[in-house]
Order: C-alpha cells, then sequence, then structure tokens
C-alpha cells in the first residue's frame, strides 16, 4: 500500500530555495536537489485547515501568543521531553539561528569566546564571527561510526580560555547523533564548573529513531536549569519552516531578562501569526502524521544504508540516530573539499552539502537529504554511485 509519504510534490516554480535556487547555488537547473534541510512531503492536513481557518476568519494584523499555543508547546514537551513547561518559562522567536544570536548577544560580551563542536550546524560559528565574539571548536572523533565529544579537549579549552558560552547541536547536524544522557551530564557540569552557559539547538528532537532515547539537559537535574537554555520549534518536524516561529525555553529569570532585553533591541521578539496557528496545529493536532512521517523516514534510511552496503561498500557512512539527513565520506573521490559539490553536479547532476561549510575536519563528507519519496531517493543514491563509479574505477 502507498503511503502519503510516496506522493510526488511538485516544488519547482513555488520559489522553493531547495529547489528553484538550484541555478543560483549549484549552478544547474536539473540537478536533484538532496540538500537543504526541509521536506519534500505535503505538510499534515490538519496544519493547513488552521491556516485556512485563520484566512476565512481573522484580519491579518498584529496578534499575540494564545494561552493554546503556550499549552501546546507545555503539553507537547512534557509528553514527548518530559519537561515541565509554563508560561514564565516560554519566549518566542522567528527561528532558532536568530535565537542563538540572540543568545550571543545577550550571554556574551564582544570578544568573548563561544564555544561549538566541529563539525556542526553552519550558522552556529556565523552568528559568532557575526557578533565579534571570539570561535573556539572542539573537534569531534568518530568512534564505533558515531561522533564522539572530546572532554579533555573541551575541557582544556573552557579552563584555559575566556569561554562564556556553549552552543550545543542535540541531536547533532550534521552527523545525526543522539547525545547519550551521561554525555550531557558530563557536558553540562563542565560548563557549570567553568561557569560557562549552554544552549541547546534541539529543533531535531522530535526527528529521533527507535533504537534511540533523546535527552534534554534541563530534565537531567534541577540544578542545570540555571545554566542551559534550550531552543526548539515546531518547523522542522512537519515542513513549515516558512511559517517562522521557534520558541527559547528558560528557567533562569536572570538570563530570561538578559534574552528579552536583547529581542527587544533588535525586534526579536515578534513573530508570525501564521507561525503561531500553525505550530498550535502540529502539537495539538498532528501526532499521527508524525507517526506515520517517523515510519516513513526509518524506511529510508534503511533504503540508504543498505544502498551503501551493497553498492558502496567502501564509503564510510554514519547511520544517523535522529534527523533526515545521512552524512558520508567521499574522499574516496580524491578531490579537494572545494571541488566536492561541484563534482557531485557534474558528474551525476545531484546537489548535496558539501562538508567543508560545517567545520575544518569534515572537508571529505557530504550531507545527503533524504526526507523525499523513496522513488526519489533511489534516483539521488544511484546518482551518487555514479559520481563514485566515474571517479574509482
Amino acid at each position: 500500500m502507498n503511503s502519503q509519504f510516496d506522493e510526488i510534490v511538485k516544488r519547482a516554480g513555488t520559489n522553493s530555495v531547495k529547489w528553484d535556487g538550484r541555478e543560483a547555488i549549484f549552478g544547474s537547473e536539473t540537478a536533484l536537489p538532496m540538500w537543504v534541510a526541509d521536506m519534500d512531503f505535503d505538510h499534515p492536513n490538519t496544519i493547513k485547515q488552521a491556516l485556512h481557518d485563520l484566512i476565512d476568519s481573522s484580519i491579518l494584523g498584529y496578534a499575540m501568543p494564545s494561552t493554546q499555543l503556550v499549552h501546546a508547546i507545555a503539553d507537547w514537551q512534557k509528553e514527548r521531553h518530559h519537561m515541565d513547561v509554563t508560561e514564565d518559562n516560554l519566549l518566542f522567536s522567528p527561528g532558532v539561528v536568530g535565537a542563538l544570536a540572540v543568545c550571543v548577544q545577550a550571554l556574551t560580551d564582544p570578544k568573548d569566546g563561544v564555544m561549538i563542536h566541529d563539525p556542526v550546524y553552519t550558522p552556529f560559528a556565523s552568528v559568532v564571527e557575526s557578533n565579534n565574539r571570539t570561535l573556539y571548536r572542539s573537534p569531534l572523533f568518530i568512534r564505533d561510526g558515531q561522533y564522539k565529544m572530546d572532554f579533555d579537549h573541551i575541557e582544556h579549552l573552557l579552563s584555559t580560555q575566556p569561554i562564556k558560552l556553549f552552543l550545543l547541536s542535540n541531536p547533532h547536524n550534521p552527523g545525526g547523533r543522539v547525545w547519550s544522557k551521561a554525555e550531557l551530564i558530563k557536558l553540562v557540569n563542565l560548563c557549570i564548573k567553568y561557569q560557562v552557559k549552554l544552549v541547546s539547538d534541539e529543533i531535531h528532537s522530535d526527528l529521533v529513531y527507535s533504537s534511540v532515547s533523546m535527552f534534554s539537559p534541563v530534565t537531567l537535574s534541577e540544578g542545570y536549569k540555571d545554566w542551559v537554555i534550550t531552543l526548539h520549534s515546531a518547523t522542522k518536524t512537519f515542513n513549515i519552516a516558512g511559517t517562522k516561529l521557534a520558541f527559547y525555553i528558560v528557567y533562569n529569570e536572570e538570563i530570561k531578562n538578559k534574552l528579552q532585553f536583547v529581542q527587544s533591541q533588535t525586534e526579536q521578539s515578534h513573530v508570525s501569526t501564521f507561525g503561531m496557528v500553525a505550530t498550535e496545529a502540529a502539537f495539538t493536532r498532528s501526532s499521527e502524521w508524525h507517526l506515520g512521517l517517523m515510519q516513513y523516514l526509518e524506511k529510508n534510511r534503511a533504503v540508504v544504508t543498505d544502498f551503501f552496503e551493497q553498492e558502496l561498500p567502501t564509503i564510510f557512512y554514519m547511520i544517523p540516530e535522529s534527523t533526515y539527513l545521512f552524512w558520508f565520506d567521499a574522499s574516496a573521490l580524491n578531490l579537494k573539499s572545494d571541488e566536492l559539490k561541484d563534482a557531485f553536479i557534474k558528474l551525476g547532476d545531484i546537489a548535496l552539502n558539501d562538508g567543508q561549510a560545517y567545520g575544518h575536519t569534515s572537508g571529505q563528507f557530504m550531507r545527503l537529504n533524504f526526507a523525499c519519496p523513496t522513488a526519489v531517493l533511489l534516483e539521488g543514491l544511484s546518482r551518487i554511485k555514479k559520481v563514485f563509479d566515474s571517479r574509482t574505477k
């Protein structure tokens, strides 16, 4: 039986960054786009209906977050992440990246140090450097096929450098790693020891596969609530990035006041009416769609790993524990890091994210987005194989 996720939705010609940005970003109008992290699946009908109802019944003027939205977020976080959230703990933002920037501005001063992992989602570095803070990278290392934190290196930097903030991707993008409870406890304890606040970006926390459990640091110890700021959004999970809404979960009043002050300076507290309505509908009426999505993504994940095992058995990859992103090593192509993206375009006409954008240690990796109908995924995998075959035979 075909799944609703098997439907091929035409996105070209809709001003989609993923599809209509191909020529400008990759130099090809025909490349199969499997790069930027949005899904090629239709949204839940519950969200569509909620937005239709908004348009039909309301003037699209200024709006405030509703009590219903706050309850929807609180109930979702309680049920899914064992987190107690009240209205007093919430701040809203147009997006998680903007919220990261506000955290950097509010919790550090110019030239202060901010630590990130390497590799990690590209804006983690850019929001630090563009705000005139000093960036410190702690390289992840690979063991048993997955990224691990180098706690000795982290403590060395925290103990010797003027670091005030740690930006954590939890779960990790691009590697798909879900950090264990023990790893998170060790990291937060190090941050507390050296008086460093930690921001946990949990936008992928509702895209975790059944074999692992995801933990939010603030749920692991009551004392962590004075040190950790959690960022979250429904946009990745329900494919509604264009509705523009994210939120901070903050328990410490002093930290919250600092964030609100910077939000007022930068006008970052105003959020879209569409985002509020879509998020409420996502969290209250779209659980069945989410369940189907995770089942489909788990199937697609198996399609990707089976393909690599059978067709590209010498290529190293990481099995994602979360996200719909597949991180693989392209060093067998014997190309420089800055040549890889163009090679996949020229030899396979497939658009992927190149690893060098994520840090200094991942220049030979590529990132594949497998949140698409399986038929499209199989075509993309055949194009990847074509690239390897053309360079390694």
